[in-house]
């Protein structure tokens, strides 16, 4: 194919190569060098851009430098902050998909402004200025909303739940907590718990605590009894669940709570949620 495109005038290759994708046009880049100026051009590229690309940079926490629209795609798919620093926006690097992270800052976290229930403060693994740990309460509840006009529409998303549990960490894992996912009247539900699996305890509080603990499963709704899993960033995520982003504009509401279990907690971290597209 790289062949016949060489007979072509290399406005009318950009064209063709702009109705790819990015993943396609950095292999013609590799492939054939006649091709590479066609290839890396500002017309191929911009079609790769998010279509509302000006409102997106209207948005960002400090100014992106770029010399051509191929290098600030590249820019965009490394993470930058919008909104005066509480979300983070990327483009995935094959698909060129939107991708949101909302810190814990753009959550809604029931007592965060309470200094004796939860505490501010930086942290040195996670991309935003400020994380929040909770310190001790009786309860969880945290919510985040996202509109779908600011997704890839025709996407099926997962949202997820971004934390690290301290080694101080207490009472997290009494009962599981209800997630879900709602969009309009459509919803969701799950149940998670916020630690990693550990089987030897779980072994020796079902020996210890098997009738408190069948009596606080039938407080929650039925689900998977999900487990946090590592990602490449040091941090652990929980899917909180999924939806479809169709061409309607509609607000998606993301959820966990843990309001049943009335023990005290602490140790739980938490940066954020991430809305990203589902492989």
């Amino acid at each position: 194919m790289a062949n016949r495109l060489n007979m072509l005038p290399e406005d009318c290759v950009s064209t063709i190569l702009s109705l790819t994708s990015a993943a396609d046009a950095c292999r013609f880049m590799l492939a054939s060098s006649s091709l590479r100026s066609a290839a890396k051009s500002d017309l191929v590229w911009g079609k790769f851009l998010p279509s509302e690309l000006s409102s997106i940079l209207s948005r960002t926490h400090s100014q992106l430098n770029f010399s051509s629209k191929k290098e600030l795609y590249f820019k965009l798919c490394d993470s930058i902050l919008l909104d005066g620093g509480i979300r983070s926006f990327y483009l995935n690097k094959i698909s060129g998909k939107k991708s949101f992270v909302l810190s814990s800052r753009a959550l809604s976290i029931s007592l965060s402004n309470e200094p004796n229930h939860w505490t501010w403060s930086n942290h040195s693994a996670s991309r935003f200025s400020e994380v929040i740990e909770l310190k001790t309460t009786l309860s969880i509840e945290i919510e985040g909303k996202i509109n779908t006009k600011d997704l890839s529409p025709n996407t099926t998303y997962g949202a997820y739940l971004i934390i690290q549990v301290s080694d101080r960490a207490f009472g997290l894992d009494s009962i599981a907590s209800e997630i879900s996912v709602s969009k309009e009247e459509c919803s969701v539900s799950n149940t998670a718990y916020l630690c990693p699996l550990d089987e030897r305890k779980q072994q020796l509080e079902s020996l210890l605590f098997m009738n408190r603990r069948r009596m606080m499963e039938k407080l929650v709704v039925e689900g998977e009894g999900r487990r946090p899993s590592m990602r490449e960033d040091g941090w652990m995520e929980i899917e909180l669940g999924e939806f479809f982003v169709g061409q309607k504009n509609e607000e998606v509401q993301m959820k966990l709570m843990e309001v049943k279990g009335h023990q005290l907690k602490g140790g739980l971290i938490i940066e954020g949620i991430e809305v990203r597209p589902k492989c």
